[in-house]
């Protein structure tokens, strides 16, 4: 079973030693993390956030604040952040892709965080489900995309994620399923929605104290336990191509700060600096 959590961090901003609390708690493989830090310290404190539970930073770019944390029960096969369309003066936004191996199946995990302007989530969802799905089949992985919506399910953005993948939450639920505001939450804007061929075991919030939820951010984890079926004898994928077969093959890439950089498009020689074994952080 693969237990991947989403969560808005809000910088790192509210009590630390909370949010440290329940990033434990969630007990997560895989964890998407929205408004990671992204200015003083940032790769110090997003290491200091994967450390609460156990996690290395895999994926990511300073812009667009959107990273994936992994742990030690997953192969980490790539890592990569994409910039997203600017839309002027809006916010830039940015999804972090990072594929994982878990008991001889790839699933290729996408963190979000679309924008409170509906033309541009509607737009983003679009471009973020589309460059999830080109590294997906690229590692022959199952796409799972999680992160915070800013919109409710039934809306134009989350209706074209569900028309591609599942959300979780009302397969399996647990829970409300409610995700902000921390304090009296009654909105579901945040959710993992995964591709068939993945079982969901059950969907909704943490066993954590509800004083560290509420101190620790504004929004509430999601968590989602999956299961897939165990590969046949022969039917485990292989390596990324290229890659050494006798060697565990670790890819990052990243959209480098620099003119003429596209979005979409990562840049062949990311600046940055290399994170623990089996993770990368990107500018």
């Amino acid at each position: 079973m693969l237990r991947i959590a989403s969560y808005n961090v809000r910088s790192m901003k509210d009590d630390v030693p909370a949010l440290g609390r329940v990033v434990a708690a969630l007990r997560a493989d895989v964890l998407c993390v929205q408004e990671a830090p992204r200015f003083l310290c940032w790769r110090r404190r997003r290491r200091r956030l994967a450390a609460f539970g156990g996690l290395t930073v895999a994926a990511g770019r300073r812009r667009g604040g959107v990273a994936v944390l992994t742990g030690p029960g997953v192969r980490l096969l790539h890592g990569e952040g994409r910039l997203l369309e600017p839309f002027f003066p809006l916010e830039r936004r940015a999804i972090a892709i990072a594929v994982v191996e878990s008991e001889g199946r790839r699933v290729a995990v996408g963190s979000i965080h679309l924008d409170l302007d509906e033309t541009a989530r509607r737009h983003h969802a679009a471009e973020a489900m589309r460059l999830l799905r080109e590294v997906a089949d690229r590692f022959d992985a199952l796409p799972v995309l999680a992160g915070d919506i800013n919109e409710q399910s039934g809306q134009p953005s989350w209706r074209h994620l569900t028309e591609r993948l599942t959300d979780c939450y009302p397969v399996s639920p647990r829970g409300d399923g409610f995700t902000f505001p921390a304090r009296g939450p009654h909105k579901r804007i945040d959710a993992i929605f995964a591709m068939d061929g993945l079982s969901v075991v059950s969907c909704g919030g943490v066993d954590a104290d509800p004083a560290d939820l509420v101190a620790a951010t504004d929004h509430l984890p999601v968590i989602a336990d999956l299961d897939h079926p165990r590969p046949e004898a022969g039917d485990r994928p292989g390596p990324a191509a290229g890659a050494d077969p006798g060697t565990t093959p670790v890819r990052s890439s990243g959209v480098g700060d620099h003119p003429g950089a596209t979005p979409g498009e990562p840049d062949p020689d990311p600046p940055g600096e290399p994170g623990e074994p089996g993770g990368r952080e990107f500018p």
